[in-house]
């Protein structure tokens, strides 16, 4: 996906234009991402990825006219599940950051984050998978028991699935799990794909918050 000189490609999707242009000149600035193209909003987006220009990640705005995020993220995990999505919102609501989490967004950040906690969520989203900073995680372990489905409560989960979720809590990568628990990459992609399937989730991000509301891990 990325490009001849290996920078990560990020396409912008909000539908204010001066911010999508300076979220363009910012993501330039940093040297490993480029921004490979912007859209005002999901239907945008659709057409640009129809004509095979598929980006790394996409830094999508939840509110949005047409095509909201919502919808835009419950479509790209669908048909793109590939692209990396980092949800970009002015909401700090519970409600809406679990339902960005729960339709495959890889992480959350507010608009008015600093330049600095963008180029860590991006980097962070491409290396890890997610990224949550505290205040969002607050913001999630306040709202998990209003807004959370609920998981089938007879679960069982193998000692090496709860050992898997903890390690999924941390900053560690996929790949430095499997070196933790002393199996391949492989064996970490099955533990990960079987929590999948068994929590009815979608993403690491989806993981970690099973994970902090079964008390598997605390914060």
């Amino acid at each position: 996906m990325a490009d001849s000189d290996n920078k990560i490609q990020v396409a912008v999707v909000d539908d204010h234009t001066l911010l999508r242009n300076a979220l363009a000149k910012l993501i330039d600035s940093f040297d490993q991402f480029s921004t490979f193209f912007q859209a005002e909003n999901g239907e945008e987006l659709k057409e640009k990825l129809k004509r095979k220009l598929i980006p790394d990640i996409i830094l999508l705005d939840v509110n949005m006219p047409g095509m909201n995020g919502f919808e835009t993220a419950e479509w790209l995990f669908k048909n793109h599940p590939q692209i990396k999505v980092l949800a970009l919102s002015m909401f700090s609501d519970e409600t809406t950051i679990i339902r960005m989490l729960k339709l495959g967004a890889r992480g959350y950040i507010m608009k008015t984050s600093e330049p600095e906690e963008l180029h860590l969520a991006l980097k962070s989203v491409m290396q890890k998978n997610f990224y949550l900073s505290e205040y969002i995680t607050g913001k999630i372990v306040g709202g998990l028991n209003r807004n959370m489905e609920q998981p089938d409560e007879h679960v069982i989960l193998t000692d090496k699935e709860v050992e898997f979720l903890k390690l999924t809590c941390s900053e560690l990568s996929y790949k430095e799990i499997a070196e933790k628990m002393f199996v391949s990459s492989r064996r970490v992609e099955d533990h990960r794909n079987a929590l999948f399937e068994k929590l009815k989730v979608r993403s690491r991000v989806g993981l970690v918050m099973y994970a902090i509301k079964k008390g598997i891990f605390e914060i």
